[in-house]
Order: structure tokens, then sequence, then C-alpha cells
């Protein structure tokens, strides 16, 4: 017998034996005096044997990293093929919070002055938000309510631990990106500044450049504060309501796949508009404010903002737009979970 190889199996399981005492929890239990532990100490060392376990080892191993990144990858793809189709709708939103008149009159403007090019100002930049903050929180949510469900030993999660998941889920993903979400509103406002204020960025990577040049890299973070907090209600209105829905339409009414992922996506999409829209509006109002002659910008923060327009609109005017926006969230966020859906499917057929 191999005597080192004898010593270290014997320490091997002395400190498995206390690690057994201290762990409870361990599953599944180890039988430490078994007749397999047993042969294991006594058994010879085996080279072959050995690099047959190591080559084992290393065929496991990416399997384990692909199912740790694929709720990321999958999360930030789904939301990118998704962004596509609903970038003109996004747009609309966007100048009429910025008080250019009703969707009707933006759009005709819109084909009027600029083209159907025009719907698609800030493309590169959505596709790069979708790729940074979509992937952050739908992989973070995924990984989260997981975790949740294994300490809550299998059971379906209440709506409140799932909207604490939503929570952290937006924060994370909005923290993530804050700086492509900035680029975008900056890029889809850059026509509605006159000729002399304009700043003219051909691209989301130019965007953040130029922001970084001139404004400072913290820049990239500003608006930050509101940018986080609207995640936050926006993943936990349509997180958590998509959970919710999703199995009371699977386990109470007894809809197919399509009609519950169609149906939850609804949902969630109204419940992730009517949630997050005052915090979107203030987040607008906060990332295309310019200074002055003086050096002076309108707001001095968040609360500012959102003080101000409360005096001067009411509570209402938080809603501005509020049916383009729930147009535009609604669709997106049924598009994001059938496209996620699919995308799954896809990945089992071959094999993934």
């Amino acid at each position: 017998f191999n005597l080192n190889l004898l010593l270290y199996k014997s320490l091997k399981l002395l400190l498995l034996r206390f690690l057994s005492t201290k762990c409870a929890y361990l599953s599944p239990p180890i039988s430490f005096l078994s007749a397999e532990s047993l042969l294991l100490v006594s058994s010879p060392y085996d080279p072959q044997k050995q690099k047959a376990e190591m080559a084992e080892e290393k065929k496991v191993a990416p399997i384990g990293v692909w199912t740790a990144v694929k709720p990321f990858v999958n999360g930030g793809a789904s939301g990118m093929l998704a962004t596509c189709v609903i970038q003109p709708i996004d747009m609309i939103k966007v100048r009429i919070q910025l008080g250019q008149g009703s969707a009707v009159s933006v759009t005709k403007n819109m084909l009027k002055n600029d083209g159907i090019g025009a719907f698609y100002k800030g493309l590169s930049a959505g596709l790069l938000r979708q790729a940074t903050y979509t992937t952050a929180r739908l992989g973070s949510f995924k990984m989260l309510t997981a975790k949740a469900i294994e300490a809550n030993d299998g059971k379906p999660l209440p709506l409140y631990q799932k909207a604490l998941c939503g929570l952290t889920a937006g924060a994370i993903g909005a923290c993530v990106g804050s700086p492509a979400d900035l680029a975008l509103i900056r890029m889809q406002a850059d026509n509605t500044l006159p000729l002399a204020q304009r700043r003219n960025y051909t691209n989301a990577f130019h965007a953040l450049y130029r922001i970084s040049a001139d404004e400072g890299v913290l820049a990239l973070w500003k608006g930050c504060g509101p940018t986080v907090v609207r995640a936050m209600a926006l993943n936990m209105g349509m997180l958590a309501s998509y959970d919710q829905s999703a199995e009371y339409m699977r386990d109470n009414l007894g809809l197919g796949e399509t009609s519950t992922v169609v149906g939850a996506s609804a949902v969630s999409g109204f419940c992730a508009a009517a949630c997050s829209l005052p915090f979107d509006f203030v987040k607008t109002q906060i990332q295309k404010m310019q200074p002055d002659a003086q050096g002076k910008y309108p707001y001095t923060g968040s609360l500012d903002c959102a003080m101000q327009t409360l005096k001067s609109g009411g509570p209402l005017k938080f809603y501005t737009g509020f049916p383009v926006y729930c147009v535009r969230i609604a669709p997106h966020v049924m598009m994001t979970w059938i496209f996620l859906n699919q995308i799954t499917k896809f990945q089992k057929t071959i094999g993934l």
C-alpha cells in the first residue's frame, strides 16, 4: 500500500467526520464507516484511474459554469430582442415626457422632420442597456428566487418574498446599467435641443466617451439614484406579479403555456408601468437637464424635482404619458418573457 496515500485518506475521513458533526444540514448524509469508505482507504494508488477521474471532472466543470451564467445570458438576449421591436414606442414616450405633445402629434412631427430613422435614434444605447441592465436584473432575480425556494424547502414563494427578490434584482441591474441608460436618454433627447446645444452623439459608445470626457467618469451615473429607485419599483411590479400571475393562471385556471405567458406578461406589464412611471418621470427630468447661463441646474436632485413637479402639476403630472408608457412597457415585458421562453426551449432541444 502507498503509505502517503493511506495517511491522506485517513486525514480526509477524519476531517469529513468533524465537518459532519458541525454541519448537520449537509445532504445527503455521509456514512464515514461504510465499507466503501474503508475500501477507499485501503485501495492502492491507481494512476490511470486518477487520470480518468480528473478528465471526468474537467468535463463536468463547464456545465456548472453554464448553469450559473445561463439566466444572465438568456435574460440579456431576450431583453435585446424585445428592445428591437419596442424602440419606436420608447422614443415616442420620451418625446411626450419632454413636453412635445400627444402621441399622434409626436409621431407625425418625427416622420415629417426626421424620417423613419428618428424612431430608432439611440437603438445602440438601448441594446447596450439591455445587455447590462436586463442581463443583471433577470439573472440575479432567477438566482435569488432559486435560493429562496431552496431555503423554503422547495415550496412556492409568497408574494412578499418575490417582491423582495424583485427589488433587489432591480437595484443590482440599475447600478450596472445606469451608464447605458443615461446614454439612451441623452441620444433620444438630443434632437429636441436647439442646434447650438445638441451633442450629436453618433452611437452609444461615442455618447459614453463624450460624457466621460466632458463631464467626468462619475457623470455616467448621473441620476443613478432615481434610476435605482425606478428599477426597484419596476422590477417589484414586473417580476413579482409575473410569477404570481403565472402560478395562478397555471394552477387555478388551468391555462396552457402560451396563454399563461401572455396573460401573466400583460398583468406584470401593467403593474410595472403603474409602479415605475413616477420614478421614470423624475429620472428622465434629471438626466436631460442642462445648466442655464449661470451654470445652475433647474433641479438640485431627485427630491427637489419631485417636489417642484408636485407643486406645479399635482400628483397626476407624474403619470404624464401613462397610456404610451404602459403600451411600451407591457409589450416589452410580454416579448421579453416570450423570447425567454423560446430561448429556453431551443437550448433544451440542443442539450444546453
